[in-house]
């Protein structure tokens, strides 16, 4: 399995390490591609209510409706007004960045929430290489093995190197024999680097599959079995209205294309009101700030500090009386759901910062040359006699599987029959792999007789 899936499955987790590599550093990329924008012209005085930075927004861009507001977080930072159901965006968002001393509109871009072009590009690169669902497979088929090449890896690295004499049994494992040469020395530094690089690799595989479209709706489907998601902010206001047509960005994509249906945006001038209450409560760090989903609701403070320690908590402000109505604190999230969300800043790099970022770094680098040192020690096996001569090394010889034991085929079997439901890629590519072999089996038979 270790040898078939690494010949089948490395080019896929080649782009994936590659793309990956890119979208980890997407923060600074950002910064240098749309400084212009991210950034005020000038730090001077004390920024202007957030209401003038809205309504000069709208000014500017009156197409769409209000989503979210972004304060800046830091003095030089701009205000993000983004707007949804922009005609001709589809399911896509536009940013208005506004100076917060000066009211002036510095531009606006394209974005996938609040994630930027340069982000949104790379990620769409990374989860799918820009073809689709059909290339998000590429990504879950990457994910969906590398667990289980990293972990048949490791336990045959261990088992081969207690067998070797002569070195302490530790150094034999942590480290390859410098004194071998040709395909032992290319597999002694496979597998050396394959036991350094295991954990993150573990770490990538399993965080990357929790947000996969197959083995994602698996795990959400556990999540609600187990009464794990994550609580919902009520943001209903007793004995207000509860008609009313849902502002865009709410309760789906209903405006698409740019008929809004008598919606329209809240009074801006509410929006300070909201913050300060917001804060006065709590609500700490990087915020982003929602208006109603609909009339009789309220607006909605959310905390988006991605930053060990995490700050996520949600509180729902009635503008009117000036009070926080409901609060979810990401401290009452279960167990299950906030392993999920610092799991998926982990595997964004955003969790620990920039530590964060140089290990997903140098985990994808580790996999880049252990696909690289993975083919060589193919083509170095390959037979080079005359009268034998191969392009490619042999592959491991049919049938191993009946040198088993018989308790590990009746534990096995619906261990992995588990396994294909809860990861579907992985089933289904398995399924394929063994369907080849039985029909390479079948034509070879013949030959061998």
């Amino acid at each position: 399995m270790h040898f078939y899936a690494g010949v089948f499955v490395a080019p896929f987790l080649l782009l994936a390490a590659l793309t990956g590599l890119l979208y980890a550093f997407s923060p600074q990329l950002e910064q240098i591609v749309h400084r212009d924008v991210l950034h005020a012209e000038r730090v001077a005085g004390n920024p202007l209510p957030l209401a003038e930075q809205v309504r000069a927004a709208r000014t500017a861009h009156p197409e769409g409706m209000i989503k979210t507001v972004v304060p800046p977080d830091a003095p030089e930072e701009t205000t993000r007004v983004v707007l949804n159901g922009v005609p001709g965006l589809g399911e896509l968002q536009r940013t208005v960045y506004v100076d917060p001393y000066t009211g002036k509109v510095l531009g606006a871009r394209t974005t996938e929430g609040t994630s930027m072009p340069v982000t949104t590009w790379l990620g769409e690169l990374h989860r799918s290489l820009h073809l689709g669902d059909t290339g998000a497979l590429y990504a879950e088929a990457a994910a969906s093995w590398l667990w289980v090449i990293a972990v048949l890896g490791l336990l045959m690295w261990v088992v081969r190197r207690r067998h070797y004499r002569g070195t302490a049994p530790a150094r034999r494992a942590l480290w390859h024999d410098r004194s071998a040469r040709g395909v032992r020395r290319t597999r002694g530094r496979h597998g050396a680097l394959g036991l350094w690089a295991a954990t993150g690799l573990l770490v990538v595989s399993i965080t990357g599959l929790t947000w996969t479209d197959h083995a994602g709706a698996r795990f959400d489907l556990l999540q609600e079995r187990l009464d794990s998601t994550p609580p919902k902010l009520d943001t209903s206001l007793t004995g207000a209205p509860a008609g009313g047509a849902p502002a865009a960005g709410h309760g789906g994509h209903a405006h698409h294309g740019g008929a809004h249906s008598g919606a329209h945006d809240p009074d801006p001038v509410q929006i300070d009101m909201v913050l300060a209450t917001a804060r006065t409560a709590g609500i700490t760090g990087p915020v982003e700030i929602s208006p109603p989903a609909r009339p009789g609701h309220a607006w909605t403070v959310a905390e988006t500090d991605n930053t060990w320690p995490v700050r996520k908590d949600k509180a729902a402000v009635d503008p009117t009386a000036q009070r926080v109505t409901d609060r979810v604190a990401f401290g009452d999230h279960p167990t299950m759901a906030k392993l999920t969300t610092l799991g998926i800043q982990f595997h964004m790099g955003r969790l620990f910062g920039p530590a964060n970022q140089l290990f997903m770094a140098a985990t994808a680098l580790g996999l880049i040359v252990l696909v690289f040192w993975a083919y060589r020690m193919w083509w170095q096996r390959r037979p080079t006699r005359a009268d034998r001569r191969a392009p490619f090394g042999r592959p491991p010889a049919r049938g191993a599987w009946r040198s088993l034991p018989t308790w590990t085929l009746i534990a096995g079997v619906p261990l992995m029959l588990a396994v294909a439901w809860a990861v579907p890629v992985l089933g289904v590519t398995l399924l394929a792999f063994l369907v080849i072999d039985a029909l390479v089996g079948v034509l070879r038979r013949p030959r061998t007789s």
